[in-house]
């Protein structure tokens, strides 16, 4: 007795869906490819490379993490100023001014440190590059003139109404109107104390001295109250205003998220095929559900602040808005998902709708309930930064004002600290509360 044969037709059907998955193996590679290769020509990546300015990009990075102070004289008046950031709540009083700036028989000398050497003159500069030579630059008849080593580098810009110079040791640029030179720090100057206060420049063995047994420096209050004071009040980094800032966006997060779920809950029961036995009804709240959370919160944003007009409470109703949209149909799935026997169960005992739903559907729903409210809790943090920069409210109305001076990015860079911090922190706090209301540690 001989093997029977493999049917030709079967074999055929192994052999061609095999043949199929060769040709998808290599299709769908090539089609990632390809798309790969349309994106770059579509969003020119080459322009957008040739275009980008690594230098701007360095300069931006630096101003992250370092400060600079701005050495400017005036060339009408003759003027000359000291000021942290170039700000004038960050200005030298008159009469001081830092140790590598020296005035002395009508010129300023500003030592950059490494043979880096800037001097002002009467409507005229110049500036000592060790390895190049030196820089003059003078105002003639309106016009500002440069006398350099020639070829000049790329680090030297000139036109007749302005020169700039940028190397590693600090910027010097010059103008019809001002000299000014800036000189980098690493680290956020005067971020505790502004010059105007007693305790600025003080070491931290100095300021712990004044704190425990030095006199006062005010009589009407002691050193550590004084301290504290021109911390929260500093005018510069604003302490007051970003902790109140810092409060706003998490009451937007917190308003609109559980007002939200509030809402949300007893509608979802309304949603739900197991519960509500009207289609026509639940066919409603499920398209109000998905009217609300179709439109982002964003565009909700906007909407109510043209109605409503700006503030925190513009956004936090934004985000109950959007919400309520997302809550409804994850609880109405919540609600559709629970043991039918333990709701037979309990109107076996003669329970109407409300004493089913309270005690045969909430306790099998709670820990996905409060999960999904926390989740979003997380979620709407940071959305309400986004939110508050639109309607001004909150850490991303200051975000946003630091972006658009285009000079205060060491703001931008403690701006985004706290945020990421605040984000950090309510995770932790979400996961503390999953723990001791879920799994009960």
């Amino acid at each position: 007795m001989t093997a029977m044969p493999m049917a030709p037709t079967l074999a055929e059907t192994v052999s061609r869906r095999f043949r199929k998955r060769r040709i998808w193996s290599m299709a769908i590679p090539l089609g990632v490819l390809a798309y790969l290769a349309y994106a770059a020509v579509a969003f020119d990546l080459a322009g957008l490379a040739s275009r980008a300015r690594l230098d701007n990009a360095a300069i931006l990075l630096g101003d992250f993490w370092s400060y600079k102070v701005h050495v400017g004289q005036d060339n009408r008046s003759g003027a000359l100023t000291v000021a942290v950031e170039g700000e004038a709540k960050g200005t030298y009083p008159a009469g001081t001014r830092p140790d590598w700036v020296t005035v002395a028989a009508g010129e300023t000398r500003i030592d950059l440190g490494g043979g880096h050497l800037v001097t002002y003159g009467d409507k005229r500069a110049s500036y000592e590059v060790p390895g190049y030579g030196t820089i003059q630059v003078a105002l003639e008849a309106g016009k500002v003139t440069l006398d350099a080593p020639q070829p000049l580098p790329d680090w030297i810009n000139a036109s007749d109404a302005r020169i700039s110079v940028t190397t590693d040791h600090g910027r010097f640029a010059f103008t019809r109107s001002k000299i000014e030179t800036f000189r980098y720090f690493p680290g956020w100057e005067l971020f505790f104390f502004t010059l105007d206060s007693p305790f600025s420049g003080k070491s931290l063995g100095e300021l712990a001295a004044l704190a425990l047994w030095g006199e006062r420096v005010d009589p009407a209050r002691s050193n550590v109250a004084g301290m504290i004071h021109d911390v929260w009040t500093n005018k510069m980094w604003r302490h007051g205003d970003v902790v109140w800032a810092l409060f706003e966006t998490l009451l937007m997060a917190f308003l609109g998220t559980f007002a939200a779920a509030l809402i949300s809950l007893p509608l979802a029961f309304l949603a739900a095929a197991n519960v509500m036995p009207l289609q026509g009804l639940r066919f409603a709240a499920r398209r109000v559900f998905d009217l609300l959370r179709g439109i982002d919160a964003l565009i909700w944003t906007i909407l109510l602040a043209r109605a409503f007009g700006p503030g925190p409470m513009t956004g936090a109703l934004a985000i109950l808005i959007s919400d309520t949209g997302t809550f409804g149909k994850t609880f109405s799935e919540a609600v559709e998902n629970v043991d039918e026997k333990q709701m037979e169960g309990v109107r076996a005992t003669g329970a109407n709708a409300a004493q089913r739903a309270r005690f045969g559907v909430l306790p099998q729903i709670a820990p996905v309930l409060l999960s999904q409210v926390l989740y979003m809790l997380e979620s709407n943090t940071r959305s309400a930064t986004v939110i508050g920069a639109i309607v001004g409210g909150g850490i991303g109305l200051m975000l946003t004002q630091a972006i658009s001076t285009q000079k205060d990015w060491e703001e931008v860079a403690y701006y985004l600290v706290l945020i990421v911090g605040m984000v950090m922190a309510m995770d932790s706090l979400s996961g503390w509360l999953r723990r001791k209301l879920i799994k009960g540690e």
